[in-house]
Order: C-alpha cells, then sequence, then structure tokens
C-alpha cells in the first residue's frame, strides 16, 4: 500500500468525514481551535504559502490533541492535501524543457522562459522549490495557439468532441422540441467498473466502494434500470442523494487485484428553451422564497463565494445590463471563452471559482463553478449538474455542467464548457444556455454532498463523484491506488444496440 510522506501522522485516527473538515474557519471551530491553541489559519496560510516543511512540523505537534475533532481532521486534511499537491507538481525546472518537446519538438529554453513570463506553465514553489504541474506542457498547447501551432498536428480535447461545436445534433434537438413539443430520446446501456491495485491493500481485508449510478430526473433522465453488479450483493442510494451511488464491498486476496462493476441502462432526454429576453423578469425575495430558491442565491464556501476580486469581475462584464437573461448572456459568454485545460485535482484547490478566474485557463467544472458564482452574485439562481457526457460519434468523458433560474421559464440547463456555438441562428447559437443535448448520464445534482452508506474517510475527490470512491479501515484510496473503466453504448428500446 502507498503510504503518506506524513506517516507519523495518524489520519486514520483524525479523519473524519470531509464535509466537517469544509468550511471550518467560516464557523465557530475556528475559534475553538484558537483558543485550545491550535492555529488552524496559521496551518493552511504556510500550506498555501509552499511551506510545507513548517506546516507539516506544526501538524506533527498537534496530532495528539484529539480534544477537537473537528480541527483534528481538518488539520489532517491540511496534511493529505500537501501530499496531493505534491503529487500533482512534480516537474522539476530542469525536466521541464523535456515534456514540452514531447508536444513542441523544437521549443527551446527561451520558449520556456517566454511561456513562464506569460504565466502559460502552472507552477507552484514548494519548500522554496519551483514545481511545475505535471500537465503544463500538455495544457501550454491548450491555451496558447502558438504553442499549438507549432505542434505536429496537435489536436486540442475540444477539437475531438464531435458535440462542442455546431452539430446536426443540435439542429435536431432544436427541431423535435420547436416542431413536435417533445424531447429527443436516446437509451443507453453502460458497464462500469473500478479496480484496485494487487495489494493496494492488506489480504484478508474488506474493501468498500461506491460507483457512481445515474439520478432519476423526469424530463432529464429517466427509466433508469440496474441490470446487474458484481459483486450481486449492493446498496442502492435513494433517489432522493444528490451524490448518487451503488455500493459494494469485497475482500482483498493478496497479489489479485479487486474488482467491482456496474451494469445499467437509462433514458437521456435533450432539452431546449426558445428564451424571449423581454419576457424574463428578476427573481422577486417573495419569489425567491416561495420557489426555494435561495438557496441557489447563496454562497457556499469555500468553491462559492463573492470574493472582491470575483465582484469587480462582475461588474466589468455586466456594466450596465439589468436584463437577468442579457447578464447570462454576457456571463456565460466570458466564461466560455476561458481557455480549457487539464485539471488539478478538485480537492488541491481552496477555491474553484476565485481559482478559474485568475489561473487563466480552466476545465469544465472549474468553469461551471465560476458561472455559478457569478449568476448568483447577479440575482440569477444557479446550480450543480455533472455526470459524463457521450456523442454520435464515440466520444466521451466525465463532465460537468449546471442549471440556472429564469423566470417566468424555470430552471434550465447551462454548459459553458460547449459554450457559445458558431452559428448565424440564434437557437442554435445560445443551444447550451437552456437546452442541452440528448448524450448524458447525470449521477450529480449538486457537489460536495455525502454519500449513501457514509465514507468513513477523507474522499479522493472531494467536489464531484464520477469515478468512485474506495475505502478500507487503513483509510481512502486515492486514485494512483486504483483504475476504472467506462464502457457505453446506445440501444433501442428493446434492449438492442442501435
Amino acid at each position: 500500500m502507498r503510504t503518506s510522506n506524513l506517516s507519523h501522522i495518524n489520519l486514520g485516527k483524525l479523519a473524519r468525514p470531509l464535509a466537517i473538515a469544509v468550511g471550518i474557519l467560516s464557523s465557530g471551530v475556528a475559534h475553538s481551535a484558537e483558543t485550545s491553541g491550535y492555529n488552524l489559519a496559521a496551518v493552511r496560510a504556510q500550506v498555501d504559502q509552499g511551506n510545507y516543511q513548517s506546516a507539516k512540523s506544526v501538524i506533527q505537534q498537534m496530532r495528539d490533541d484529539s480534544t477537537h475533532e473537528e480541527v483534528a481532521s481538518a488539520l489532517a486534511f491540511e496534511a493529505e492535501r500537501m501530499r496531493r499537491i505534491e503529487m500533482e507538481f512534480t516537474l522539476k525546472q530542469e525536466d521541464l524543457l523535456g515534456s514540452i518537446q514531447r508536444y513542441i519538438p523544437d521549443a527551446t529554453e527561451k520558449d520556456v522562459s517566454q511561456w513562464n513570463s506569460e504565466g502559460l506553465l502552472e507552477y507552484k514553489v514548494i519548500n522554496g522549490e519551483r514545481r511545475y504541474f505535471r500537465k503544463a506542457a500538455y495544457n501550454l498547447v491548450h491555451v496558447s495557439n502558438e504553442a499549438a501551432a507549432r505542434t505536429n498536428d496537435y489536436r486540442r480535447f475540444t477539437d475531438k468532441a464531435p458535440l462542442y461545436h455546431l452539430h446536426p445534433h443540435h439542429a435536431a434537438v432544436v427541431d423535435a422540441h420547436q416542431q413536435a413539443k417533445a424531447p429527443l430520446k436516446q437509451r443507453f446501456e453502460v458497464t462500469y467498473s473500478l479496480t484496485v491495485d494487487a495489494d493496494a491493500v492488506p489480504a484478508g481485508e474488506m474493501i468498500r466502494a461506491w460507483l457512481p449510478f445515474p439520478q432519476e430526473i423526469a424530463g432529464r433522465q429517466e427509466q433508469v434500470a440496474l441490470l446487474s453488479s458484481a459483486p450481486a450483493k449492493n446498496q442502492l442510494a435513494p433517489k432522493s442523494q444528490a451524490q448518487r451511488t451503488i455500493y459494494m464491498e469485497r475482500v482483498a486476496e493478496k497479489g489479485v487485484p479487486t474488482e467491482f462493476s456496474v451494469r445499467y441502462a437509462f433514458d437521456s432526454l435533450s432539452r431546449f428553451t426558445e428564451i424571449e429576453a423581454d419576457a424574463v423578469k428578476p427573481v422577486s425575495t417573495q419569489a425567491a422564497t416561495s420557489e426555494n430558491l435561495t438557496t441557489y442565491l447563496s454562497e457556499r464556501a469555500p468553491h462559492i463565494q463573492f470574493t472582491p476580486e470575483l465582484r469587480a469581475l462582475s461588474e466589468k462584464i455586466v456594466g450596465d445590463e439589468t436584463n437577468p437573461y442579457r447578464i447570462a448572456q454576457k456571463l456565460f459568454t466570458y466564461v466560455d471563452q476561458i481557455p480549457w485545460a487539464g485539471a488539478r485535482e478538485y480537492s488541491t484547490i481552496r477555491n474553484i471559482s476565485q481559482y478559474a478566474a485568475q489561473a487563466g485557463h480552466a476545465d469544465c467544472g472549474q468553469q461551471t463553478l465560476l458561472l455559478i458564482t457569478l449568476l448568483r452574485m447577479n440575482g440569477i439562481p444557479a446550480r450543480w449538474e455533472s455526470g459524463w457526457e457521450f456523442s454520435p460519434e464515440g466520444f466521451d468523458t466525465m463532465h460537468d455542467w449546471g442549471e440556472f433560474y429564469l423566470a417566468p421559464y424555470g430552471w434550465m440547463p447551462m454548459d459553458v464548457t460547449h459554450g457559445v456555438l458558431d452559428s448565424e441562428k440564434e437557437a442554435e447559437r445560445w443551444f447550451y444556455l437552456g437546452g442541452l443535448d440528448s448524450y448524458r448520464l447525470i449521477f450529480n445534482t449538486d457537489y460536495s454532498q455525502p454519500f449513501f452508506p457514509a465514507k468513513q474517510h477523507f474522499r479522493s475527490e472531494t467536489v464531484d463523484s464520477q469515478r468512485g470512491e474506495v475505502e478500507w479501515r487503513g483509510g481512502n484510496l486515492y486514485f494512483d491506488q486504483w483504475s476504472y473503466n467506462m464502457d457505453w453504448k446506445p440501444v433501442d428500446s428493446s434492449g438492442d444496440a442501435n
């Protein structure tokens, strides 16, 4: 089993569900920490400044004090956060050029210096040493047109995804909703497996696994059917669970990988709303209360905070516009133009919306959290949705998007990573602001929500739930200790492949 370089800290003893640790500084726990001799804020400051050696030393001194379990849990996760960040930022300065030359063979040290000066190579200073993100070279050709032009026929990730550009399916969805007044429906069958590495857990120990499972949402995702699981015994989370999973257990065997799998089918239904800007009205306080929208207009630390920087950005984007739909269009357009790039693990980022606004790039979940934050700041309710996306041509990937609310239309989908499509037709151009294709698999209707049954140790993914989670009594199994596989196919109503 791979262990942390903080093995002197009993993470199993300190750990409680991550929800305790998240947002701890905004609760009364922060005061308890200070008065009991803990200084959680100081520890976090040391971590954020890259002073890992100092932070580890402080946590070491605190490890035996169990008076405040919430603080102990938060401290334990700071230790785990450092470990994860060090796994993400692995490239040293002397390794950077060679990494870039895999994509740009004629790159030079002078080029690297220039790209560094432009802020195109993500790095952290850890214990005084500059360490680059392991995907820095890959991301360079996604965020720089100049760098991409020097590659040997390199295609960006979003160029491989058919529905990220105008596609006949978009026109078909619009036509179906406008003419037939009905969605396009596509049934899928999915087999998903999660395999724990051999000897990641001692033989004879019980491994607990949570695999993501489809939500049942009227008009969006229907006729969900569990077909089989291995092992056959399982616990399926209730339909009300915001991050829905299927839970299984299996005993580890020496020298043998441990596999969990599930097979299910579901209908994916398209969405499209033709929005008339002049018909849209701001959400009143009374309506927000009666429609249960208040939650979706509020801050939610740590990833949805109305920081001074984001308030200034919002004012810059929105200007003097007052119509909620036109405000949404402005915000959607702005976030859409942030270049897509491979993401750090979300658990290593303090405030994802702030990060997305400042990093110079963002993936789908980071873009979505930024857009949700900006919409809420402008009185437009917004919320999270995520899972997987497929396509008519065989492309698939984990994916995050969201929903926003406009009166009198109600809740509608939004996918800012697909963004504004290149079409002269308004319905197609703004397809993903109010509409959604029929190639979606929805696991989550919120982020950072508890599992059923509850997880005992820290999650590998503290925000999303698309790959699964695994643990044993000795602790969480992180992503480097297991693999996953998604197989899917479209089928007709009889179950035959299309």
